[in-house]
């Protein structure tokens, strides 16, 4: 949020979509099941207030899960917004008084410095209090309650499976309207008392506290630890091929130059090639091409630098042909059209 606002990003077309992927770091003991240090996926939508947005973060993070194997199930909730959830919170300490003595020693100190974080508590007897709370769905703002509704109405026309979860807070103090967090849907034990796969939700005021003007923003982490642990308890198996299409080999000094300038140029336009430059011999070059199972090698030694030219080797025919290195690209292309 400081880069956007540092950077003027609130000049380029609107909205802003950035994404990290970083090492991060806990400063606080870390709870159970969580560790000092953690690896996370960010995605950030900046400048646009559309429910639109929530549907599109929670479409990704659905589908991420699902294409490398992992069902899951997200839990939603909406927090309202500076209009209405100041009430809510007023009629929550109000509730939460009466029951102050049946609090666990954290909720008690919660209940003057932020009560909402008493409903994502996991002490049980906090639980059975909360249950029994108000809901902050029932103290929305209209505007509130149609984005809420709207958000829905996106996860059911996508085919997002959620359950709405009105104890769902996360644990900082920056998030307005719309909160999400992600389980694994295989567990059978209750996923509140499960470490979350990632989760996310509406900022909409944290830039104009930063000292930005009034922007809208919504986003997510996805842990890649808790996805990783994950895929071992369901046995998922990672692929380990790598599907390559081409396989630039070189023989010689001038040879490996024009044969990295080559790879390069293939990858630029979304070519899949292979190589081993560090290799002096063709043969082990073509073991390695004929064991990934690419469609052709493309050859350049000494005598093909000096001709510019190229020899094209057919992998499943053993066939090689001779062409003009300005040529190369388009005859890949042909090469795997045909393919």
């Amino acid at each position: 949020m400081r880069a956007y606002i540092e950077h003027g990003m609130l000049n380029l077309p609107q909205p802003v979509k950035l994404y990290t992927i970083a090492p991060l770091f806990r400063r606080e003991r870390p709870q159970s099941g969580r560790t000092r240090q953690h690896h996370q996926f960010d995605l950030e939508i900046i400048g646009d207030k559309n429910p639109v947005i929530e549907g599109q973060l929670l479409l990704i993070a659905h589908k991420f899960y699902q294409e490398i194997g992992i069902s899951v199930k997200i839990k939603i909730n909406s927090l309202g917004c500076i209009e209405c959830s100041p009430r809510y919170k007023e009629n929550l300490v109000s509730y939460l008084k009466g029951k102050k003595a049946k609090l666990c020693p954290d909720c008690k100190k919660r209940l003057i410095k932020n009560p909402l974080r008493i409903l994502d508590c996991k002490e049980e007897k906090c639980k059975i209090i909360s249950a029994e709370a108000p809901q902050i769905v029932d103290w929305l703002c209209e505007n509130c309650q149609d984005h809420f509704t709207k958000v829905l109405e996106y996860a059911d026309d996508l085919s997002i499976p959620y359950e709405l979860d009105p104890c769902l807070v996360r644990g900082l103090d920056y998030y307005t309207k719309t909160v999400f967090e992600i389980f694994p849907e295989s567990s059978e034990n209750d996923s509140r008392r499960q470490i979350a796969l990632g989760g996310g939700g509406r900022y909409d005021d944290l830039i104009y506290d930063f000292g930005g003007k009034d922007t809208p923003a919504c986003g997510m982490g996805l842990g890649i630890e808790r996805a990783i642990v994950q895929l071992k308890e369901n046995r998922v198996e990672i692929s380990k091929k790598q599907d390559f299409e081409i396989f630039v080999a070189q023989l010689g000094e001038k040879a490996r130059v024009k044969a990295l300038e080559l790879f390069e140029n293939l990858r630029q336009i979304g070519i899949k090639a292979a190589e081993n430059f560090s290799k002096g011999s063709l043969r082990s070059q073509l073991e390695l091409a004929n064991k990934l199972g690419v469609k052709a090698t493309l050859i350049i030694g000494q005598k093909e630098v000096l001709d510019k030219t190229i020899l094209i080797r057919n992998m499943e025919s053993g066939i090689q042909e001779e062409v003009d290195f300005s040529k190369t690209i388009a005859e890949v292309k042909k090469i795997l059209k045909n393919k």
